[in-house]
């Protein structure tokens, strides 16, 4: 499995950041907010969100306006924005690095760059003290083509691939991106391709449990929840047995990691008590 890196508080002038590096993907986001927001943008009764995505090279196109709208409808539904009307939270997320081989992929492809853009607002965001009703985990498998030309067959026989590299995105059937919210809820699927409806199933498990790890996915695929609280991030408790270089990973998955950086920065906070 391709080393996940996360970090917050990076940008010492924005309320919140964080940067997200995964599989050659590394994605740094910046939240302002709640801040005031001009007239004409102005909502009575709750605050306006501004998703602004920058490519890595060069200006942003039709592409990136997609996926602005993208993470702007799934953020949407996490940020508490009735406890701050007629205010405005602004999103930047900057691409900094891409993969070699990412130039192979169709300029209209854009299913692999969502699950670095939407972890990496999700840890900004905590890091801005933005209220959320919970927090996000995003990740993207993708299904190869099979020899077989039975379509029963092939769609049983084939195996979604995880951290798919852009040579297997490319020559891949179907790409799929799940973000789940910390309680196990889909917030958002977005499919590329051509796929049975038993494979999107299946593509989405294998999601599941890459995001919030085998130790919380029950059999039935149901979300086993440790704490009494659905929303936010669990520190404490067992996480630290859990962290790699400072940086939760585990049987959590995503959800482990993302709670160790969070963690980390916590304890940056703490040690004036000399604790």
């Amino acid at each position: 499995m391709a080393v996940t890196e996360a970090s917050l508080g990076p940008l010492h002038r924005a309320d919140g950041s964080a940067t997200y590096s995964h599989a050659g993907y590394s994605v740094i986001c910046a939240v302002n907010g709640p801040i005031e927001v001009q007239r004409r943008d102005e909502i009575p009764d709750e605050a306006a969100i501004e998703v602004n995505v920058r490519p890595a090279v060069g200006v942003g196109g039709p592409k990136e306006r997609h996926l602005e709208t993208l993470i702007h409808s799934t953020l949407r539904h996490l940020i508490l924005t009735h406890l701050h009307p007629r205010t405005l939270i602004q999103i930047t997320l900057q691409i900094l690095t891409l993969p070699e081989s990412d130039s192979d992929l169709a300029p209209s492809s854009h299913t692999h760059l969502l699950p670095p853009l939407l972890n990496a607002s999700s840890l900004a965001l905590l890091h801005a003290a933005i209220p959320l009703s919970t927090t996000l985990i995003s990740t993207i498998v993708c299904l190869p083509h099979s020899n077989s030309s039975d379509p029963v067959k092939a769609s049983s026989s084939t195996a979604p691939i995880t951290d798919p590299s852009p040579a297997q995105l490319k020559s891949s059937r179907s790409s799929h991106v799940f973000a789940f919210a910390s309680n196990g809820d889909v917030v958002l699927a977005e499919s590329e391709g051509v796929f049975t409806i038993e494979e999107f199933e299946r593509a989405g498990e294998v999601a599941r449990g890459i995001c919030l790890g085998e130790a919380m996915v029950g059999k039935d695929g149901d979300v086993e929840m440790e704490g009494e609280e659905e929303g936010g991030v669990r520190l404490g408790g067992d996480g630290g047995e859990q962290r790699t270089n400072g940086v939760g990973e585990g049987k959590k998955g995503v959800m482990g990691l993302l709670e160790g950086a969070v963690g980390v920065k916590v304890r940056e906070g703490e040690r004036w008590r000399g604790r």
